[in-house]
């Protein structure tokens, strides 16, 4: 029988160390440390997320309990406290880098789309986090709330997340969208909170084709009118402009709006888009793409260790998330590469369960094929 590390070893195995150890090295993360270093802390918080650990003493008491597996993984025990100083002092920036290097390799690997669109499609969108304001002051939202503010753009492509900013809740939207170099010639669907003329004009100039909803008080002339599709729930396709004068000075242009009526729930949608190519039905169905960034959203509030912090600093908390997301890579990675068909949610929940076990990773999860076939191509096994 062949032998087999531990599944946190396995899972470990998937980033490159002398990666992780270059990036610490460039953010000075072991300069002058003694007890502690980024890749013990990696370990443990790590361990958290795929353990399902609820706070820090739980994570100390947990891992500690597992000290002859955690000498196999190149880490150690370590204390409730030094665990905490090392949260607040080593940069986040580290995970940070390490999480956008290694979605290089994820994209490589990711399914395409559902589309027959010609180019590459984007989702644009933002999830908040409530905070006690006593314990995170540092996190501003409203006056007796605190709040972190996610945001996130989205690769429809195997439901990626490309680019995230992460920020105090009172940054809005649009702010931190600008930031966000969504790649030029692709389309981009989001919704109608981050309505912003001069978002538009920015997109148009970089010839980024747009999906959105248009909002309710917004003043517009028809210029003229598409043949609409009532069968198939287009029941108007027409060109506007807009009418106010501040709002035509920042977006001259015109722009195409669709009434839809969703034959599923009967409800009437509005959609404005500077596509002039694409039928009004596939617009519909480049904003109903919409929706997979929320179910993203959703899995990582409900796998990952996210909504409740081991720390109270700005730097602990975005070690924390930036530790998160690799683990949604890992899970990500491991699904595409093996094909898997179980749900991101349901490898979370297998994770969860044989975290110290030793056995093949990808028989736990493909346990039908023939076992030496397993074991012939299992990759993560040493």
């Amino acid at each position: 029988m062949a032998y087999n590390k531990t599944i946190f070893r396995q899972m470990l195995n998937i980033i490159s160390r002398l990666d992780f150890e270059n990036i610490v090295k460039k953010h000075k993360g072991d300069y002058r440390v003694r007890t502690l270093n980024c890749w013990n802390q990696y370990v443990h918080i790590l361990y958290g997320q795929f353990g399902s650990r609820h706070s820090l003493r739980d994570i100390v008491f947990s891992s500690n309990s597992q000290i002859k597996k955690l000498y196999h993984l190149g880490s150690k025990t370590v204390k409730r406290s030094t665990l905490a100083d090392a949260n607040n002092k080593r940069p986040y920036q580290i995970y940070e880098d390490l999480f956008y290097l290694f979605l290089k390799r994820v994209q490589s690997l990711a399914p395409k789309y559902k589309s027959d669109l010609p180019s590459k499609l984007y989702i644009l969108d933002s999830t908040t986090v409530d905070l006690c304001l006593q314990l995170f002051p540092w996190a501003r939202f409203r006056n007796s709330r605190g709040a972190v503010r996610m945001h996130t753009l989205m690769q429809a492509d195997g439901s990626l997340p490309v680019f995230m900013n992460i920020t105090d809740g009172k940054v809005h939207d649009v702010t931190a969208a600008r930031l966000m170099s969504v790649p030029e010639g692709s389309y981009l669907t989001f919704d109608r909170g981050y309505h912003d003329l001069n978002f538009y004009k920015h997109m148009k100039s970089r010839k980024i084709r747009f999906v959105t909803r248009i909002k309710k008080n917004a003043a517009f002339r028809t210029l003229g009118f598409n043949m609409p599709d009532p069968k198939n729930g287009v029941l108007a396709d027409s060109i506007i402009e807009f009418a106010g004068y501040q709002s035509h000075q920042k977006y001259p242009f015109p722009i195409r709006k669709i009434i839809y009526r969703d034959m599923a729930t009967n409800k009437e949608l509005i959609f404005i888009t500077n596509d002039f190519d694409l039928d009004a039905n596939t617009i519909a169905s480049i904003y109903k793409a919409r929706w997979e960034i929320e179910l993203f959203f959703k899995t990582i509030k409900q796998n990952l260790k996210i909504k409740r912090f081991i720390g109270t600093s700005r730097n602990a908390v975005l070690t924390q998330i930036w530790i998160a997301m690799i683990a949604y890579l890992m899970v990500s990675f491991i699904k595409f590469s093996q094909k898997i068909k179980q749900s991101v949610q349901q490898i979370f929940r297998l994770l969860e369960i044989n975290l110290m076990e030793r056995k093949c990773l990808i028989a736990m999860l493909k346990p039908k094929l023939y076992t030496e076939e397993i074991e012939q191509f299992c990759l993560f096994k040493t």
